[in-house]
């Protein structure tokens, strides 16, 4: 029963009923995202949202179920699941505590794309490089705000306003509300600037040429 249920739900095949399983959980979670986009909660979404949040708590619960064959290390695999990255964001779509969790559900349709299945594919393989990458960011926006709050006392309240300046800054958004005025906190602001365009190229390098090789070479392997 349980190895039915598991091709039912994970194993994706245009020929068979989890194809349409697949549709089904995209549809019902994309549909019960639509009453997040008005700012009143009317009553017919009253109904929507809790026909939705019964049918994937019934998909999480199915998910957990076959939890051995997913994760495929015997009775343990069923402590690990609930906390890996699919799980977690499941679990959170069907929170009860605010409209913000329910965005989550739109991680449901993402991830039987073939994008996403890329993009999952690149993590496991580069996710070392894209670790080390996060902590030579995270580090270049404290050393960044570090500087810039004791060059720029009267421009920024508090370290974290520093932070969020860095932040910005690193990421090129820039939104111009928080800036240095004086000469050392430019001067700080131009050089830092220079150095975050490389960490941010980094990592965008590596995902992209990763992304085009996994798309290739399925792109082969359905060739032949």
């Amino acid at each position: 029963m349980r190895e039915k249920i598991y091709g039912l739900i994970l194993k994706s095949d245009k020929r068979n009923l989890s194809y349409i399983y697949d549709i089904f959980i995209s549809f019902i979670a994309v549909f019960s995202i639509l009453p997040i986009m008005f700012k009143r909660e009317m009553y017919p979404f009253l109904h929507m949202e809790r026909t939705a949040v019964i049918i994937l708590a019934l998909d999480y619960l199915l998910r957990f179920v076959v939890s051995d064959y997913i994760i495929g290390k015997g009775r343990l695999s069923f402590l690990i699941y609930p906390f890996t990255l699919g799980a977690v964001v499941d679990f959170i779509s069907i929170l009860p505590f605010g409209r913000i969790f329910r965005a989550f559900r739109i991680f449901k349709m993402l991830r039987y794309m073939d994008i996403f299945v890329y993009i999952m594919q690149v993590y496991k393989r580069v996710r070392r490089v894209l670790f080390t990458t996060l902590l030579i960011a995270l580090s270049y926006i404290f050393v960044t705000a570090l500087f810039m709050f004791n060059a720029e006392g009267e421009s920024f309240s508090s370290f974290f306003d520093a932070l969020y300046w860095a932040t910005t800054a690193l990421t090129t958004v820039g939104y111009g509300d928080i800036y240095p005025v004086t000469c050392l906190g430019r001067l700080i602001s131009m050089i830092t600037s220079v150095f975050g365009i490389a960490v941010i190229a980094l990592p965008s390098g590596v995902i992209t040429a990763n992304i085009i090789k996994e798309i290739n070479k399925n792109d082969d392997t359905d060739a032949e």
